[in-house]
C-alpha cells in the first residue's frame, strides 16, 4: 500500500513557474480576465466614497445644526436627503459591479477548470500501462477531482482576490492620506506586525495543506480499492478489518484537516485583532484631537472632525478586510501550489510510448509477426544493458515467427512470460532488446493509433462500460452502423440472449457489467472484437476460465468462428482448448522451450506432453 508521505510531497512555498503555468490557462480568456480587473477597479474606487458620503454629511449638515438650532431644518433635510439618494445610487451601481465581476470570474475559473481537467486526462491516456501499474488509482483520480478544483479556488477566490484586494488597499491608502495624512499613519501603524504575523503562519498552512493533500489522496486509494475489491471483502468477512483500515485513513484525513484548520484559524483572529487595534488608535488620537479644537472653542485648522473620524473609522475597518481577504488567498495559494505540483507533475511525466518522427502506416496489412531476439521486462531501470542473469527479465532471448492467418496459442505455467508476447505486440510496452515487427515493420516504427487498429483483444476479465449494450459493442463508435453490430452478434452466438432483455441492444449495462453473467460479457467481447475487424487477434488469459459447460462450448465456438482468415494468438491454461490451433508455443521462465502442433508435442515427449499428462491426472482426480 502506498503511504501518504510517498505521495508526491515536496517541500517548496510559492513556486514562480508554477504560478506562471497556471496563467497560462488564462490566455484563451483575456477578455474575461480584462473584464474582471476593470470591475475590480471600479469596485475599489467606489467602496471608500460611501465613508466619504458619510463624512459630507455629518460636517457639512448635521454638525452645523447640532451647533445651531436656528438654521433652517428644510436644507438640512435637502442636504441629507441629496446625501442619502447619492448613497443609494452608488450602491445600486456597486450591486451592478459585484454581479458583473462574480459572473465573469466564475465563467472563467469554469473554463479553466475544464481545459486543466482535460489536459490531465488527456495526458492520462496517452502514458504507458507501466505508470498505472506503479500509480493507485485514488491518487489518479485525487489529480483530476481536488487537485484540479484547488486550482480552480486559487483562481476565482485567490488570483481575482488578490488583485480586487490589492486594488481596495491602494484606494483606501490613498483616499486616508489625503484626507489626513497624520491619521493615516497612525491605522498604518500595525502594519508591520501583521507583515512578520503572516510570515509566521506562512510556512506551518503551506505544510499543513500539503499533508492534506497527501492524505485525501490515501484516502481514495483506499476507498477505490475496497469498493472494487468488495466481492472479496464480503466473501472472506473482512468487512470489519477493511473498516479499521480505512477509519485510520480517514482519521489522519481528519488530523490533517484540523491541523490546517488550526493555523487558519489563528490567523483570522490575528489579523482581525490588529484591525481592531489600528481602529482603537485611531479613536485615541482623532478624539485628542477633537477636545483640544473643541477647548480652544470650535473648529481649527487642520483639525480632525466628526466626520473625519467616523470615516477614518469605517475605512480603517474596510481597509484591513481586503487584508483578511487576503489570508483567504493565502490559503488558497498554498492549496494550490500543494495541488499544481501534483497535476504538472502528471501533465510532466514521460510518455515512454510515443510515435517517432514519421512514424509509419500499413497500407497492406498481412498479420504476420515477428520476435528478434527479445528480451524484455517491466521494471523500468532495467536497461539492453542488464546482465542476462537478472531475474527481473520477463521474457529472455524470444524469437517467434507467426505467419499470416496463423492461429498460435502460448501455453506455460503462471510467469512464464506469455502475456508479455501479447501485450508488445500491440505495443503497450517497449522492449530492452531486440525487435517485435509486424509485417516486417518494427512496431516502434508505426503510429501506435494505426497498428492497434488492426489488433483485437479479447480478456479474461471483460471490461464493459457504463451504458447501452450497443455501445459497448461499438465503443460509442457513430459510424458502425447497428445491422453490422447485429450481424455479429448472430455470428458469434449472442444476438438471442440481447434480443430477449426488455431493450434489446438499448438495454442499459451496469459499471462493469455486474448484471451478466461471465459467459455473457465473454460473447459480448468476441462481438465487440468482430465489429472492429481486426487483423490480428489476442486472445487473453484462457477466455473460457470460470464459465460452465454449456457456456464454455458457446464460446469455443464463437473463438473459432472469430480466428477464421485472422492470425490469431491465444494464452491457454487448458491445453484441451487450443488442440485445434495450428501451432502450440509452450513457454517456460520467459523463454521458449518447445513449438509445433498438438500431436507433435506429445508424440516429442517434451515438457508439454508433461503439461498434458499433469493436467489430465488432476481432471481425472477430480471426476
Amino acid at each position: 500500500m502506498t503511504r501518504p508521505d510517498t505521495l508526491d510531497v515536496t517541500q517548496k512555498g510559492f513556486d514562480a513557474r508554477l504560478t506562471r503555468r497556471i496563467l497560462r490557462y488564462l490566455r484563451p480568456y483575456v477578455g474575461l480576465v480584462v473584464l474582471g480587473v476593470v470591475l475590480a477597479l471600479l469596485i475599489a474606487v467606489a467602496q471608500p466614497i460611501f465613508a466619504l458620503i458619510q463624512r459630507h454629511a455629518i460636517d457639512a449638515y448635521l454638525l452645523p445644526f447640532e451647533r445651531d438650532r436656528t438654521q433652517s431644518l428644510d436644507a438640512l433635510y435637502r442636504g441629507l436627503t441629496l446625501a442619502a439618494v447619492g448613497y443609494m445610487a452608488l450602491k445600486v451601481v456597486e450591486f451592478g459591479l459585484q454581479y458583473g465581476f462574480t459572473l465573469a470570474i466564475g465563467y472563467l475559473g469554469q473554463n479553466v477548470l475544464r481545459d486543466i481537467r482535460a489536459d490531465v486526462f488527456g495526458k492520462l491516456q496517452r502514458l504507458h500501462l507501466a505508470y498505472f501499474d506503479q500509480n493507485p488509482v485514488g491518487r489518479l483520480i485525487t489529480r483530476v477531482t481536488s487537485d484540479v478544483d484547488a486550482i480552480n479556488q486559487f483562481i476565482t477566490g485567490g488570483l481575482v482576490s488578490l488583485i480586487q484586494s490589492a486594488f481596495l488597499i491602494t484606494a483606501y491608502v490613498v483616499i486616508m492620506l489625503r484626507v489626513n495624512w497624520q491619521l493615516a499613519l497612525v491605522s498604518f501603524a500595525v502594519l508591520p506586525v501583521l507583515y512578520f504575523a503572516t510570515n509566521f503562519f506562512r510556512t506551518r498552512l503551506r505544510d499543513a495543506f500539503r499533508a492534506t493533500r497527501a492524505q485525501q489522496a490515501f484516502v481514495n486509494t483506499r476507498l477505490n480499492e475496497n469498493i472494487t475489491g468488495m466481492l472479496t471483502i464480503q466473501l472472506f468477512g473482512r468487512e470489519a478489518r477493511t473498516g479499521l483500515d480505512f477509519d485510520h485513513a480517514n482519521r489522519a484525513l481528519l488530523a490533517a484537516n484540523v491541523n490546517s484548520v488550526r493555523w487558519f484559524s489563528l490567523f483570522m483572529p490575528t489579523v482581525a485583532v490588529l484591525g481592531q487595534v489600528a481602529v482603537a488608535l485611531v479613536l485615541y488620537f482623532a478624539a485628542r484631537q477633537i477636545l483640544g479644537a473643541e477647548a480652544l472653542g470650535g473648529a481649527v485648522a487642520g483639525a480632525v472632525t466628526v466626520g473625519t473620524l467616523f470615516a477614518f473609522v469605517q475605512w480603517t475597518q474596510q481597509l484591513f478586510q481586503p487584508i483578511q481577504d487576503l489570508a483567504d488567498v493565502f490559503n488558497n495559494l498554498q492549496a494550490a501550489m500543494a495541488s499544481s505540483e501534483r497535476i504538472f507533475g502528471v501533465i510532466d511525466t514521460k510518455e515512454e510510448i510515443t510515435d517517432r518522427p514519421g512514424a509509419g502506416r500499413l497500407t497492406h496489412f498481412e498479420g504476420r509477426v515477428d520476435f528478434e531476439g527479445v528480451w524484455f521486462a517491466y521494471d523500468q531501470t532495467v536497461t539492453g544493458d542488464t546482465p542476462d542473469t537478472d531475474d527481473r527479465w520477463i521474457l529472455r532471448g524470444i524469437d517467434l515467427h507467426i505467419r499470416p492467418g496463423e492461429s498460435v496459442a502460448l501455453v506455460g505455467a503462471t510467469g512464464a512470460g506469455k502475456t508479455s508476447v501479447t501485450a508488445l505486440v500491440s505495443r503497450f510496452y517497449d522492449v530492452q532488446r531486440g525487435a517485435v515487427k509486424v509485417d516486417g515493420v518494427g512496431v516502434r516504427d508505426l503510429a501506435q493509433h494505426d497498428l492497434r487498429k488492426h489488433v483485437g483483444v479479447v480478456l479474461q476479465d471483460v471490461f464493459l462500460f457504463a451504458g447501452t449494450i450497443e455501445g459497448n459493442l461499438t465503443l460509442n463508435n457513430p459510424d458502425i452502423p447497428h445491422e453490422r453490430v447485429v450481424e455479429a452478434c448472430k455470428y458469434v452466438g449472442v444476438h438471442d440472449y440481447i434480443v430477449s432483455l426488455p431493450e434489446g441492444y438499448d438495454t442499459e449495462v451496469r459499471e462493469r457489467g455486474a448484471t451478466l453473467s461471465t459467459g455473457q460479457k465473454q460473447l459480448l467481447a468476441f462481438a465487440r472484437a468482430l465489429i472492429q475487424n481486426p487483423d490480428i487477434l489476442l486472445v487473453l488469459d484462457e477466455a473460457t476460465a470460470n464459465v460452465d459447460t454449456e457456456a464454455e462450448l458457446r464460446i469455443q465456438q464463437a473463438l473459432q468462428k472469430v480466428m477464421l482468415g485472422r492470425t490469431s494468438i491465444i494464452i491457454a491454461h487448458r491445453l484441451s482448448t487450443i488442440e485445434h490451433c495450428d501451432r502450440i508455443v509452450v513457454m517456460r521462465r520467459g523463454r521458449i522451450v518447445e513449438q509445433g502442433s498438438h500431436r507433435e508435442l506429445l508424440a516429442r515427449g517434451g515438457y508439454y506432453a508433461r503439461l498434458h499428462r499433469l493436467q489430465y491426472a488432476q481432471s481425472d482426480a477430480a471426476d
